[in-house]
């Protein structure tokens, strides 16, 4: 059956989309919302017409095998609803976007057994040492949407090892993607100190070290004269103030921008996004910097490396844990003023030709069309 006759005739094929962790139509905002609605942009792009199959939510945080257990069964009645709904006139494929052992898949594999559907995920997670602990019924159910997919869809490199250990599946990589905008308004060399922005919650573990590991850069002896605008806010706040307090007014705490419009006005007025990015999977904020044309500058980690642009369209990025290193690259783009200024072309031509909703579209097309003229 092709794509065209599962779907309406003469019309695109339909894609059945579902996201376990969080549904694009969830009152709440976040970035998982958020990736789930750009996915459905990118496969609205990429031409075909995708529908949210099931708003049910899987996601357990608490490693309650009893609350697993009540929505296993919750999805087991879902998935039979969707047999019986769709089976008239099924869908060319089934796409879940984010699989893993706290919110694993649990109608896609069903549905499309029953159906005879190709099965996509975008961004799975694969991680065995879930089989044991609070999770494990879960992790296995993971397990099994994975090993049922045609087709996985990877972003972050993070995540990559884990994926390559499951047997016979097809990998393939779907870069991270926003809408990027239209482009930023060219402007001269930045003169008098160096304009930072540092974008991200003021959370424990990862957040804070990020933190951390920016100030130790920041009060070095080989960094240049700065001002830092600090967007974000959370428990920590008080803790990265006191990493901060040796820069004195040269840093300004401006608290959550919920606003995207001013957000982005933020980054076209800044000389350079600074953010280590401790284990950072992709780092949303990079690409949001790439597209208000925003050289940034992290430490050289798989999350960060995986979407910045490479020197010389991008700074070179320092060794981590390295705040010498940090201080010196900052130095060096505060002496070459000309550069630092060319970048913020190369960043919004790196995030169009790598991490747009086209370049995403193109992609999909690409990769799933094959499996929709099954």
């Amino acid at each position: 059956m092709t794509g065209a006759q599962r779907g309406a005739p003469g019309g695109p094929p339909r894609v059945a989309f579902h996201a376990p962790m969080k549904p694009p139509d969830h009152p709440n905002p976040s970035g998982d919302r958020r990736i789930a609605r750009l996915t459905l942009q990118a496969l609205e792009g990429a031409g075909f017409a995708p529908f949210v199959a099931s708003s049910l939510r899987t996601l357990e945080m608490a490693g309650d095998p009893a609350a697993q257990a009540a929505l296993a069964r919750e999805a087991v009645a879902e998935a039979a609803r969707l047999i019986e709904t769709l089976r008239p006139a099924p869908p060319a494929l089934w796409f879940t976007y984010h699989s893993y052992w706290k919110a694993p898949d649990l109608i896609g594999p069903a549905v499309c057994a029953a159906l005879g559907l190709p099965y996509v995920i975008s961004e799975p997670i694969h991680a065995p040492k879930r089989r044991t602990g609070p999770w494990a019924g879960f992790a296995e159910a993971a397990e099994r949407s994975l090993a049922a997919a045609d087709l996985l869809l990877w972003s972050t490199a993070r995540d990559l090892p884990g994926l390559r250990r499951l047997e016979g599946a097809r990998l393939e990589e779907l870069a991270p993607f926003i809408d990027l905008g239209p482009p930023a308004v060219p402007r001269p060399p930045a003169a008098g100190p160096l304009r930072l922005l540092a974008v991200a919650m003021m959370r424990p573990g990862d957040k804070l070290a990020s933190y951390a590991a920016l100030a130790a850069a920041l009060s070095r002896p080989e960094a240049p004269e700065v001002r830092l605008e600090v967007i974000g806010d959370g428990a920590e706040r008080a803790a990265v103030e006191a990493l901060l307090a040796p820069l004195g007014d040269r840093v300004r705490f401006l608290g959550v921008e919920p606003d995207p419009l001013r957000l982005r006005k933020a980054m076209e007025a800044a000389d350079l996004l600074v953010w280590p990015g401790v284990n950072e999977g992709f780092g949303m904020v990079y690409l949001e910097a790439l597209a208000a044309g925003l050289p940034a500058l992290a430490e050289d980690r798989p999350g960060p490396r995986h979407v910045l642009p490479p020197p010389p369209a991008g700074p070179a990025l320092p060794p981590p844990e390295d705040p010498a290193a940090f201080a010196a690259r900052l130095a060096a783009l505060d002496a070459d003023r000309a550069r630092l200024a060319a970048l913020r072309g190369t960043a919004r031509a790196h995030a169009e030709a790598h991490h747009g909703l086209a370049a995403a579209s193109a992609r999909l097309r690409e990769l799933l069309s094959p499996l929709a003229r099954r």
